[in-house]
């Protein structure tokens, strides 16, 4: 069964790795932490804390887009290209296949968020002082010798970026070591994201075993606005709402996941609230989103097993 769906898992991550909107949306991402880096330059005293703040906030915002757009687009492709009456006519069970899409869904975004964060502690490394020729020739040179691999060896583009966005990830945490509370912003927010973005993807999973990308797009777009007001929405003042607006804000507020775990304040993420450590909140966070990726995950693979193709 790990094998079909480690199969599966490849396959998924491939195609999506290939498409032209990730591309876009990577570009954006990319251009965006370019974008506090500017807007950091004109506060001289926190410049850093700006481009991680701002930096952490778009890696959220771009994962959670990106995640949509797999998870409501992915499956669909299938059954629009017909690829998926030949897999499903081996030996492999619905519910297997359905795990192994979300789960390269999620590969894709690990990749995606991991790389993000890799070049915004780069860039903050270069603000915390080190060398510009070390940061830039570790970004440059990466990307040059995965090119130069690429190019040699074709068959190997797809997994490239995989290695990148470790290379990236690794060493911008070594060389911003002088910046420690904002490389423990941003490391603990890409974490936080990429827990809140398998819960998205989960979510986009289960739409889209019984509807069309659009919809799919809409409903998981319309429970991510929710799950973010969640918090707002159990504490509606009954002296302006009344108690059925109210009541139905808190039922409401606890059909849908918490997202608002995976936007702490800034003191958790450095550590500042020693009330809280983060070690213990994010293995909390961790497993909210376990528990709800594998009860979305179920009920799609009981809707898409009896699903009709034809």
């Amino acid at each position: 069964m790990l094998t079909r769906i480690a199969v599966i898992v490849s396959n998924t991550y491939r195609e999506a790795v290939r498409a032209r909107i990730l591309h876009g949306l990577f570009a954006l991402a990319v251009a965006t932490g370019g974008y506090s880096l500017v807007v950091g330059a004109f506060a001289t005293r926190s410049q850093m804390r700006v481009v991680s703040d701002l930096g952490a906030a778009s890696i959220s915002i771009y994962g959670v887009i990106v995640a949509v757009v797999l998870g409501a687009t992915s499956l669909y492709r299938e059954l629009e290209l017909k690829t998926i009456f030949p897999i499903l006519a081996r030996p492999i069970a619905r519910s297997e296949y359905l795990v192994g899409k979300y789960l390269g869904t999620v590969l894709t975004l690990g990749v995606f968020i991991a790389a993000n964060s890799g070049l915004l502690l780069l860039a903050l490394a270069q603000q915390a002082g080190s060398s510009f020729f070390l940061v830039s020739g570790l970004g440059l040179g990466t990307i040059g010798l995965a090119g130069l691999v690429g190019w040699k060896q074709p068959e190997w583009r797809t997994h490239l970026p995989i290695v990148c966005a470790v290379v990236f990830l690794v060493g911008g945490w070594f060389l911003a070591a002088d910046a420690p509370d904002d490389r423990r912003v941003i490391l603990g927010s890409a974490f936080l994201t990429l827990c809140e973005v398998a819960i998205i993807a989960a979510l986009a999973t289960l739409f889209a075993s019984f509807s069309s990308p659009f919809l799919t797009a809409v409903f998981s777009f319309s429970v991510f606005i929710v799950g973010r007001s969640a918090d707002t929405l159990a504490e509606l003042p009954k002296k302006v709402f009344g108690d059925t607006i109210h009541g139905f804000g808190v039922v409401l507020s606890k059909m849908v996941p918490n997202l608002m775990v995976y936007v702490p304040p800034r003191p958790l993420l450095t550590g500042e609230a020693a009330s809280t450590p983060f070690g213990e909140y994010a293995l909390l966070a961790t497993a909210q989103a376990l528990a709800w990726s594998v009860g979305l995950l179920g009920a799609a693979a009981l809707i898409f097993r009896r699903r009709d193709f034809l």
